[in-house]
């Protein structure tokens, strides 16, 4: 790694998501912590599956992980008025606007200057939307947001390949109880 390199924290919605962004990441000289921060997920069993494979996977590409703690009562609270949004709609931006605030808190403690998101590589979010929130984030910060649309060049299809070839969990639903129904 160039001694020179910089770091930034990649916000991880689960491990399947975070594979190729961890790996593009690391390839475009960044030194990678990954910070696991999804108190949307239910059920708890849930969130601590995907935890472990986050686990694994940042084991198999020497990176740094991060734990926040798990309280779904900070997704309720967000989402509190909200319950019966569609998928996409704004009960999702609230738990983005959530994860990536707390992921910037996170960055701006550690000292480190830029974060992203795994979640923009999912064909489900919009790219232009978590950018937008990101970005007004970062600035509250003094933060850069790297608005890095991670789907592109087949991203989604390398995420997969890495997800199965280190037999990571797969989950079938976004995270939260609203998001099982759809």
């Amino acid at each position: 790694m160039n001694k020179n390199s910089k770091t930034i924290v990649l916000h991880a919605c689960c491990a399947i998501c975070s594979g190729y962004p961890v790996s593009y990441l690391q390839e475009a000289g960044y030194r990678v912590v990954v910070y696991f921060y999804n108190p949307n997920i239910y059920p708890a069993a849930e969130y601590q599956k995907r935890l472990e494979a986050e686990r694994s996977l940042c084991k198999a590409f020497d990176v740094k992980l991060i734990e926040a703690e798990y309280n779904p009562e900070d997704f309720y609270n967000a989402a509190r008025g909200l319950e019966n949004e569609p998928e996409k709609g704004a009960r999702c931006d609230k738990c983005f606007e959530l994860r990536l605030r707390k992921t910037a808190e996170f960055a701006k403690k550690s000292g480190i200057e830029e974060f992203t998101t795994s979640i923009v590589i999912s064909p489900h979010k919009n790219f232009a939307k978590l950018t937008e929130i990101g970005r007004k984030i970062a600035a509250e910060y003094g933060l850069i947001y790297q608005a890095i649309d991670f789907k592109k060049k087949d991203g989604f299809l390398k995420t997969n390949k890495i997800s199965r070839e280190l037999e990571l969990y797969r989950q079938n639903y976004c995270g939260c109880e609203f998001s099982i129904r759809n």
